[in-house]
């Protein structure tokens, strides 16, 4: 709780117990011992009355032996302040002021503010959980009980997830991540190579070329090689692959340049080219007689 003298504020996780279990909170004012509960006195009456000179062999020894003196002890004396009898109050005043027990238990949970990352998620606890990606930079209620997490936008519910419980895990909707982000949970490797097998062997071969780089993970690259297709046509697509490949350049780079010059439909030598043979390794060669240069 929020301490104030005239509107103390309750969080949100107790608001919500008070409701499901119909009490009202009344809390004390702030920084004013003498106006402390009464109901405080309490705890010091069973620690000097109940607690002293006893010995319990465990827990449930404990319970039995703490029924027995409320039963016939606690409850039959005068007490102190109010000078009636706590059984008889209850008899007479409480009891048919009580409610029943709601038939099942409200949820217990636990609400954190957070903000949403760039990546559309959110962190609690050390895990991850998704929202809409047109949430990110926002900041979002988290409601957190043993078994789900909801989180709430402007009192909407705009996510529910299983709660994650080891350090470092995920919990992602598709649906949540933008539009390129789900191009590439899709398009994955076995997905890249069945369209690449569909456009034509040479796709095909330079596809697997890209995915045996032994240094970088090329699935972007290889999903940005297989998008020319929306745009140039799988046959020209297919007739680039064959270029590149036929130079030993299999990239993406090097497909986008020959898509872009239209060399793609250029006449292609059957001789084979060595890898690099585009670069000029010959020596210099002056244009002017080197005679010429000499000081006579």
């Amino acid at each position: 709780m929020k301490a104030c003298i005239y509107e103390p504020e309750v969080q949100r996780a107790y608001a919500q117990c008070a409701e499901g279990y119909s009490f009202k909170v009344d809390p004390c004012p702030p920084r004013d011992p003498a106006k402390k509960g009464i109901v405080e006195s309490g705890v010091k009456y069973v620690k000097s009355s109940f607690l002293p000179l006893r010995e319990f062999r465990d827990l449930g020894d404990a319970n039995r032996q703490a029924q027995s003196w409320v039963m016939h002890q606690a409850s039959t004396r005068t007490h102190g302040t109010t000078r009636e009898v706590p059984f008889k109050r209850f008899d007479d005043v409480e009891q048919a002021l009580l409610l029943p027990l709601p038939d099942v238990p409200p949820e217990l949970a636990t609400w954190a503010r957070v903000k949403v990352h760039r990546d559309a998620h959110v962190q609690f606890q050390r895990a991850y959980y998704s929202v809409p990606f047109r949430l990110a930079g926002k900041d979002l209620w988290l409601k957190a009980t043993a078994t789900m997490v909801q989180l709430y936008y402007e009192h909407e519910l705009s996510a529910s997830h299983v709660r994650q419980t080891a350090p470092g895990t995920r919990s992602t909707v598709a649906d949540h991540m933008p539009p390129a982000a789900q191009a590439w949970q899709l398009h994955d490797t076995q997905w890249c190579l069945r369209e690449a097998k569909r456009i034509g062997p040479s796709c095909h071969a330079l596809v697997h070329a890209l995915f045996g780089d032994q240094v970088l993970i090329k699935l972007r690259a290889v999903q940005g090689v297989l998008r020319f297709a929306q745009q140039f046509g799988t046959s020209r697509l297919e007739a680039a692959c064959r270029r590149a490949n036929h130079f030993g350049t299999p990239s993406y780079k090097a497909v986008k340049l020959i898509l872009q010059k239209g060399l793609d439909q250029s006449w292609l030598s059957t001789e084979p080219v060595e890898s690099g043979a585009t670069t000029y390794t010959r020596g210099g060669r002056f244009c002017r007689d080197t005679q010429t240069l000499l000081i006579h």
